[in-house]
């Protein structure tokens, strides 16, 4: 099997800690090359018709129930080589689901549970295993959990599930223990990679949920470090050097956007994985954290710190970031077209979050189909924002400004277009619901590929002027 794919970031948020009373369940997809073209695309419901998936990166075969929902998912282009890593999307009961975030136990409790690599549930096949088959984000985690018990688990994983209430972060970390946390609906949570979930209250059944006999399994085989207190992640996690230079200041820099005040070491390994802040979380905020590379800071690879302090951190968004995307819930919008998943394909710090409803089930040609390598014609959004990324980046102190600019003008008309499409669903068929929003965001979508080619367009001619193969000769010569 494959070593683990997705070394990615989290921003989770309660509805009561946002400025609309929506959820928000965030995340970037990494991977460990800078391409693995992914394409958007929706299952369809079926109905009396038990199967199988099976996973491409080990011999895990899940059998799935007769009856499953439709669902979205941003699988690999290459899934027989890379694994199929559905990744992220609702289905038509409003769930969101994305996963993983890949998280590591340490050698003493994977030395008494090993995970099952051979055969065990993976990153590339846990979406189409769960996702069409749960009603609400604490169904997601006991379904999932049931499916751990009976196959096991291939590697250490985060799971994310959201519907209009609530906000669940589920940590897989052995063969078969895990512990998951509901987000307090007046709380965020941010984490990249290291098991997040600290102190765990088996008494509140409402907040917590667990594998059977973990508490067991920790007495019994002497797994707890501390003296007092039931820490999921002293029990379970890693905290060493790698840690401290991949993993913790991201952590760190997701608290410093949402709680600037608030002194923390970016080398902490008690950073907390939930926090309150007293101003209410916007998109904007979680896109901010998502798209960020230590802005403001000496870590700012793109920054004026010295060489050592530029590269001593790994940073949020990368060029490896193949899709970030917040699931969103919005309570103040028809329950049809309630869910939006924010996604940009290209590398988040230079492009723009698209907004998908999750019952558009029409998806635009340009997302659905994504060819293996870039074709020129930029037909593929993957493969435009991608090249996006690239202009921007290569003469970013002259690019910089004017991708801002495209940045800010296009949050504005997406901002603009979700809030005058979606209450239009109001009354419809759940049918024609479907039908106006897949319409609708096709327009949207030709709309985005105008600006951001225009956009292309002037940065390459700008470029050629930033030549500097050329000279200019004295005409008194």
């Amino acid at each position: 099997m494959k070593k683990n794919l997705s070394a990615c970031t989290t921003v989770l948020v309660g509805k009561d800690a946002t400025i609309d009373g929506s959820t928000m369940a965030a995340r970037n997809d990494d991977t460990f090359g800078p391409l693995t073209p992914q394409r958007f695309v929706t299952y369809p419901a079926y109905h009396n018709h038990p199967n199988q998936v099976k996973a491409y990166l080990n011999k895990c075969v899940v059998d799935r129930p007769a009856d499953g929902y439709r669902y979205q998912g941003t699988p690999n282009v290459n899934y027989k080589t890379e694994g199929v890593f559905d990744e992220s999307g609702f289905n038509e009961k409003n769930v969101g689901m994305s996963a993983t975030e890949s998280v590591y136990a340490n050698e003493r409790v994977l030395a008494c549970d090993p995970l099952n690599t051979e055969s065990g549930i993976n990153e590339d096949l846990i979406v189409a295993a769960t996702l069409p088959f749960i009603d609400s984000a604490k169904d997601g985690v006991k379904y999932l959990g049931q499916l751990i018990a009976k196959y096991g688990s291939a590697e250490g994983n985060g799971v994310i599930f959201s519907d209009k209430n609530d906000v669940w972060y589920m940590e897989i970390v052995t063969g078969h223990h895990w512990v998951a946390e509901r987000i307090p609906d007046d709380a965020y949570a941010v984490t990249g990679n290291r098991v997040a979930i600290q102190q765990v209250d088996f008494n509140d059944h409402d907040n917590f949920m667990w594998s059977e006999g973990i508490q067991e399994f920790v007495e019994k085989n002497h797994l707890n470090p501390d003296k007092y207190g039931w820490d999921f992640r002293h029990i379970f996690g890693t905290a060493d050097v790698f840690d401290q230079h991949y993993n913790t200041p991201r952590q760190w820099y997701g608290h410093k956007v949402l709680n600037p005040s608030v002194e923390q070491d970016p080398l902490d390994f008690d950073l907390p994985f939930i926090m309150r802040t007293n101003y209410r979380i916007t998109l904007a905020d979680v896109q901010k954290i998502l798209s960020s590379h230590y802005q403001g800071t000496p870590y700012d690879p793109l920054g004026h710190g010295t060489e050592e302090q530029k590269h001593l951190f790994r940073p949020i968004s990368l060029n490896r970031t193949q899709n970030s995307h917040v699931l969103q819930v919005r309570n103040d919008l028809p329950e049809a077209s309630s869910t939006i998943m924010w996604m940009s394909f290209g590398i988040p710090t230079f492009t723009p979050y698209i907004p998908f409803f999750g019952n558009a089930d029409d998806i635009d040609v340009s997302y659905r189909e994504t060819p293996k390598k870039l074709n020129m014609d930029l037909k593929s959004a993957y493969w435009m924002y991608r090249a996006l990324s690239m202009i921007v980046e290569a003469h970013h102190a002259e690019f910089t400004q004017d991708d801002l600019n495209y940045l800010k003008d296009s949050r504005e008309y997406l901002y603009r277009w979700v809030n005058q499409v979606a209450p239009k669903v109001e009354g419809m068929s759940d049918n024609d619901a479907c039908a106006y929003l897949s319409e609708e965001t096709h327009k949207m979508v030709a709309e985005m590929a105008k600006r951001t080619k225009e956009l292309m367009s002037n940065l390459i001619m700008h470029g050629l002027e930033l030549s500097k193969l050329t000279f200019i000769m004295d005409k008194n010569l």
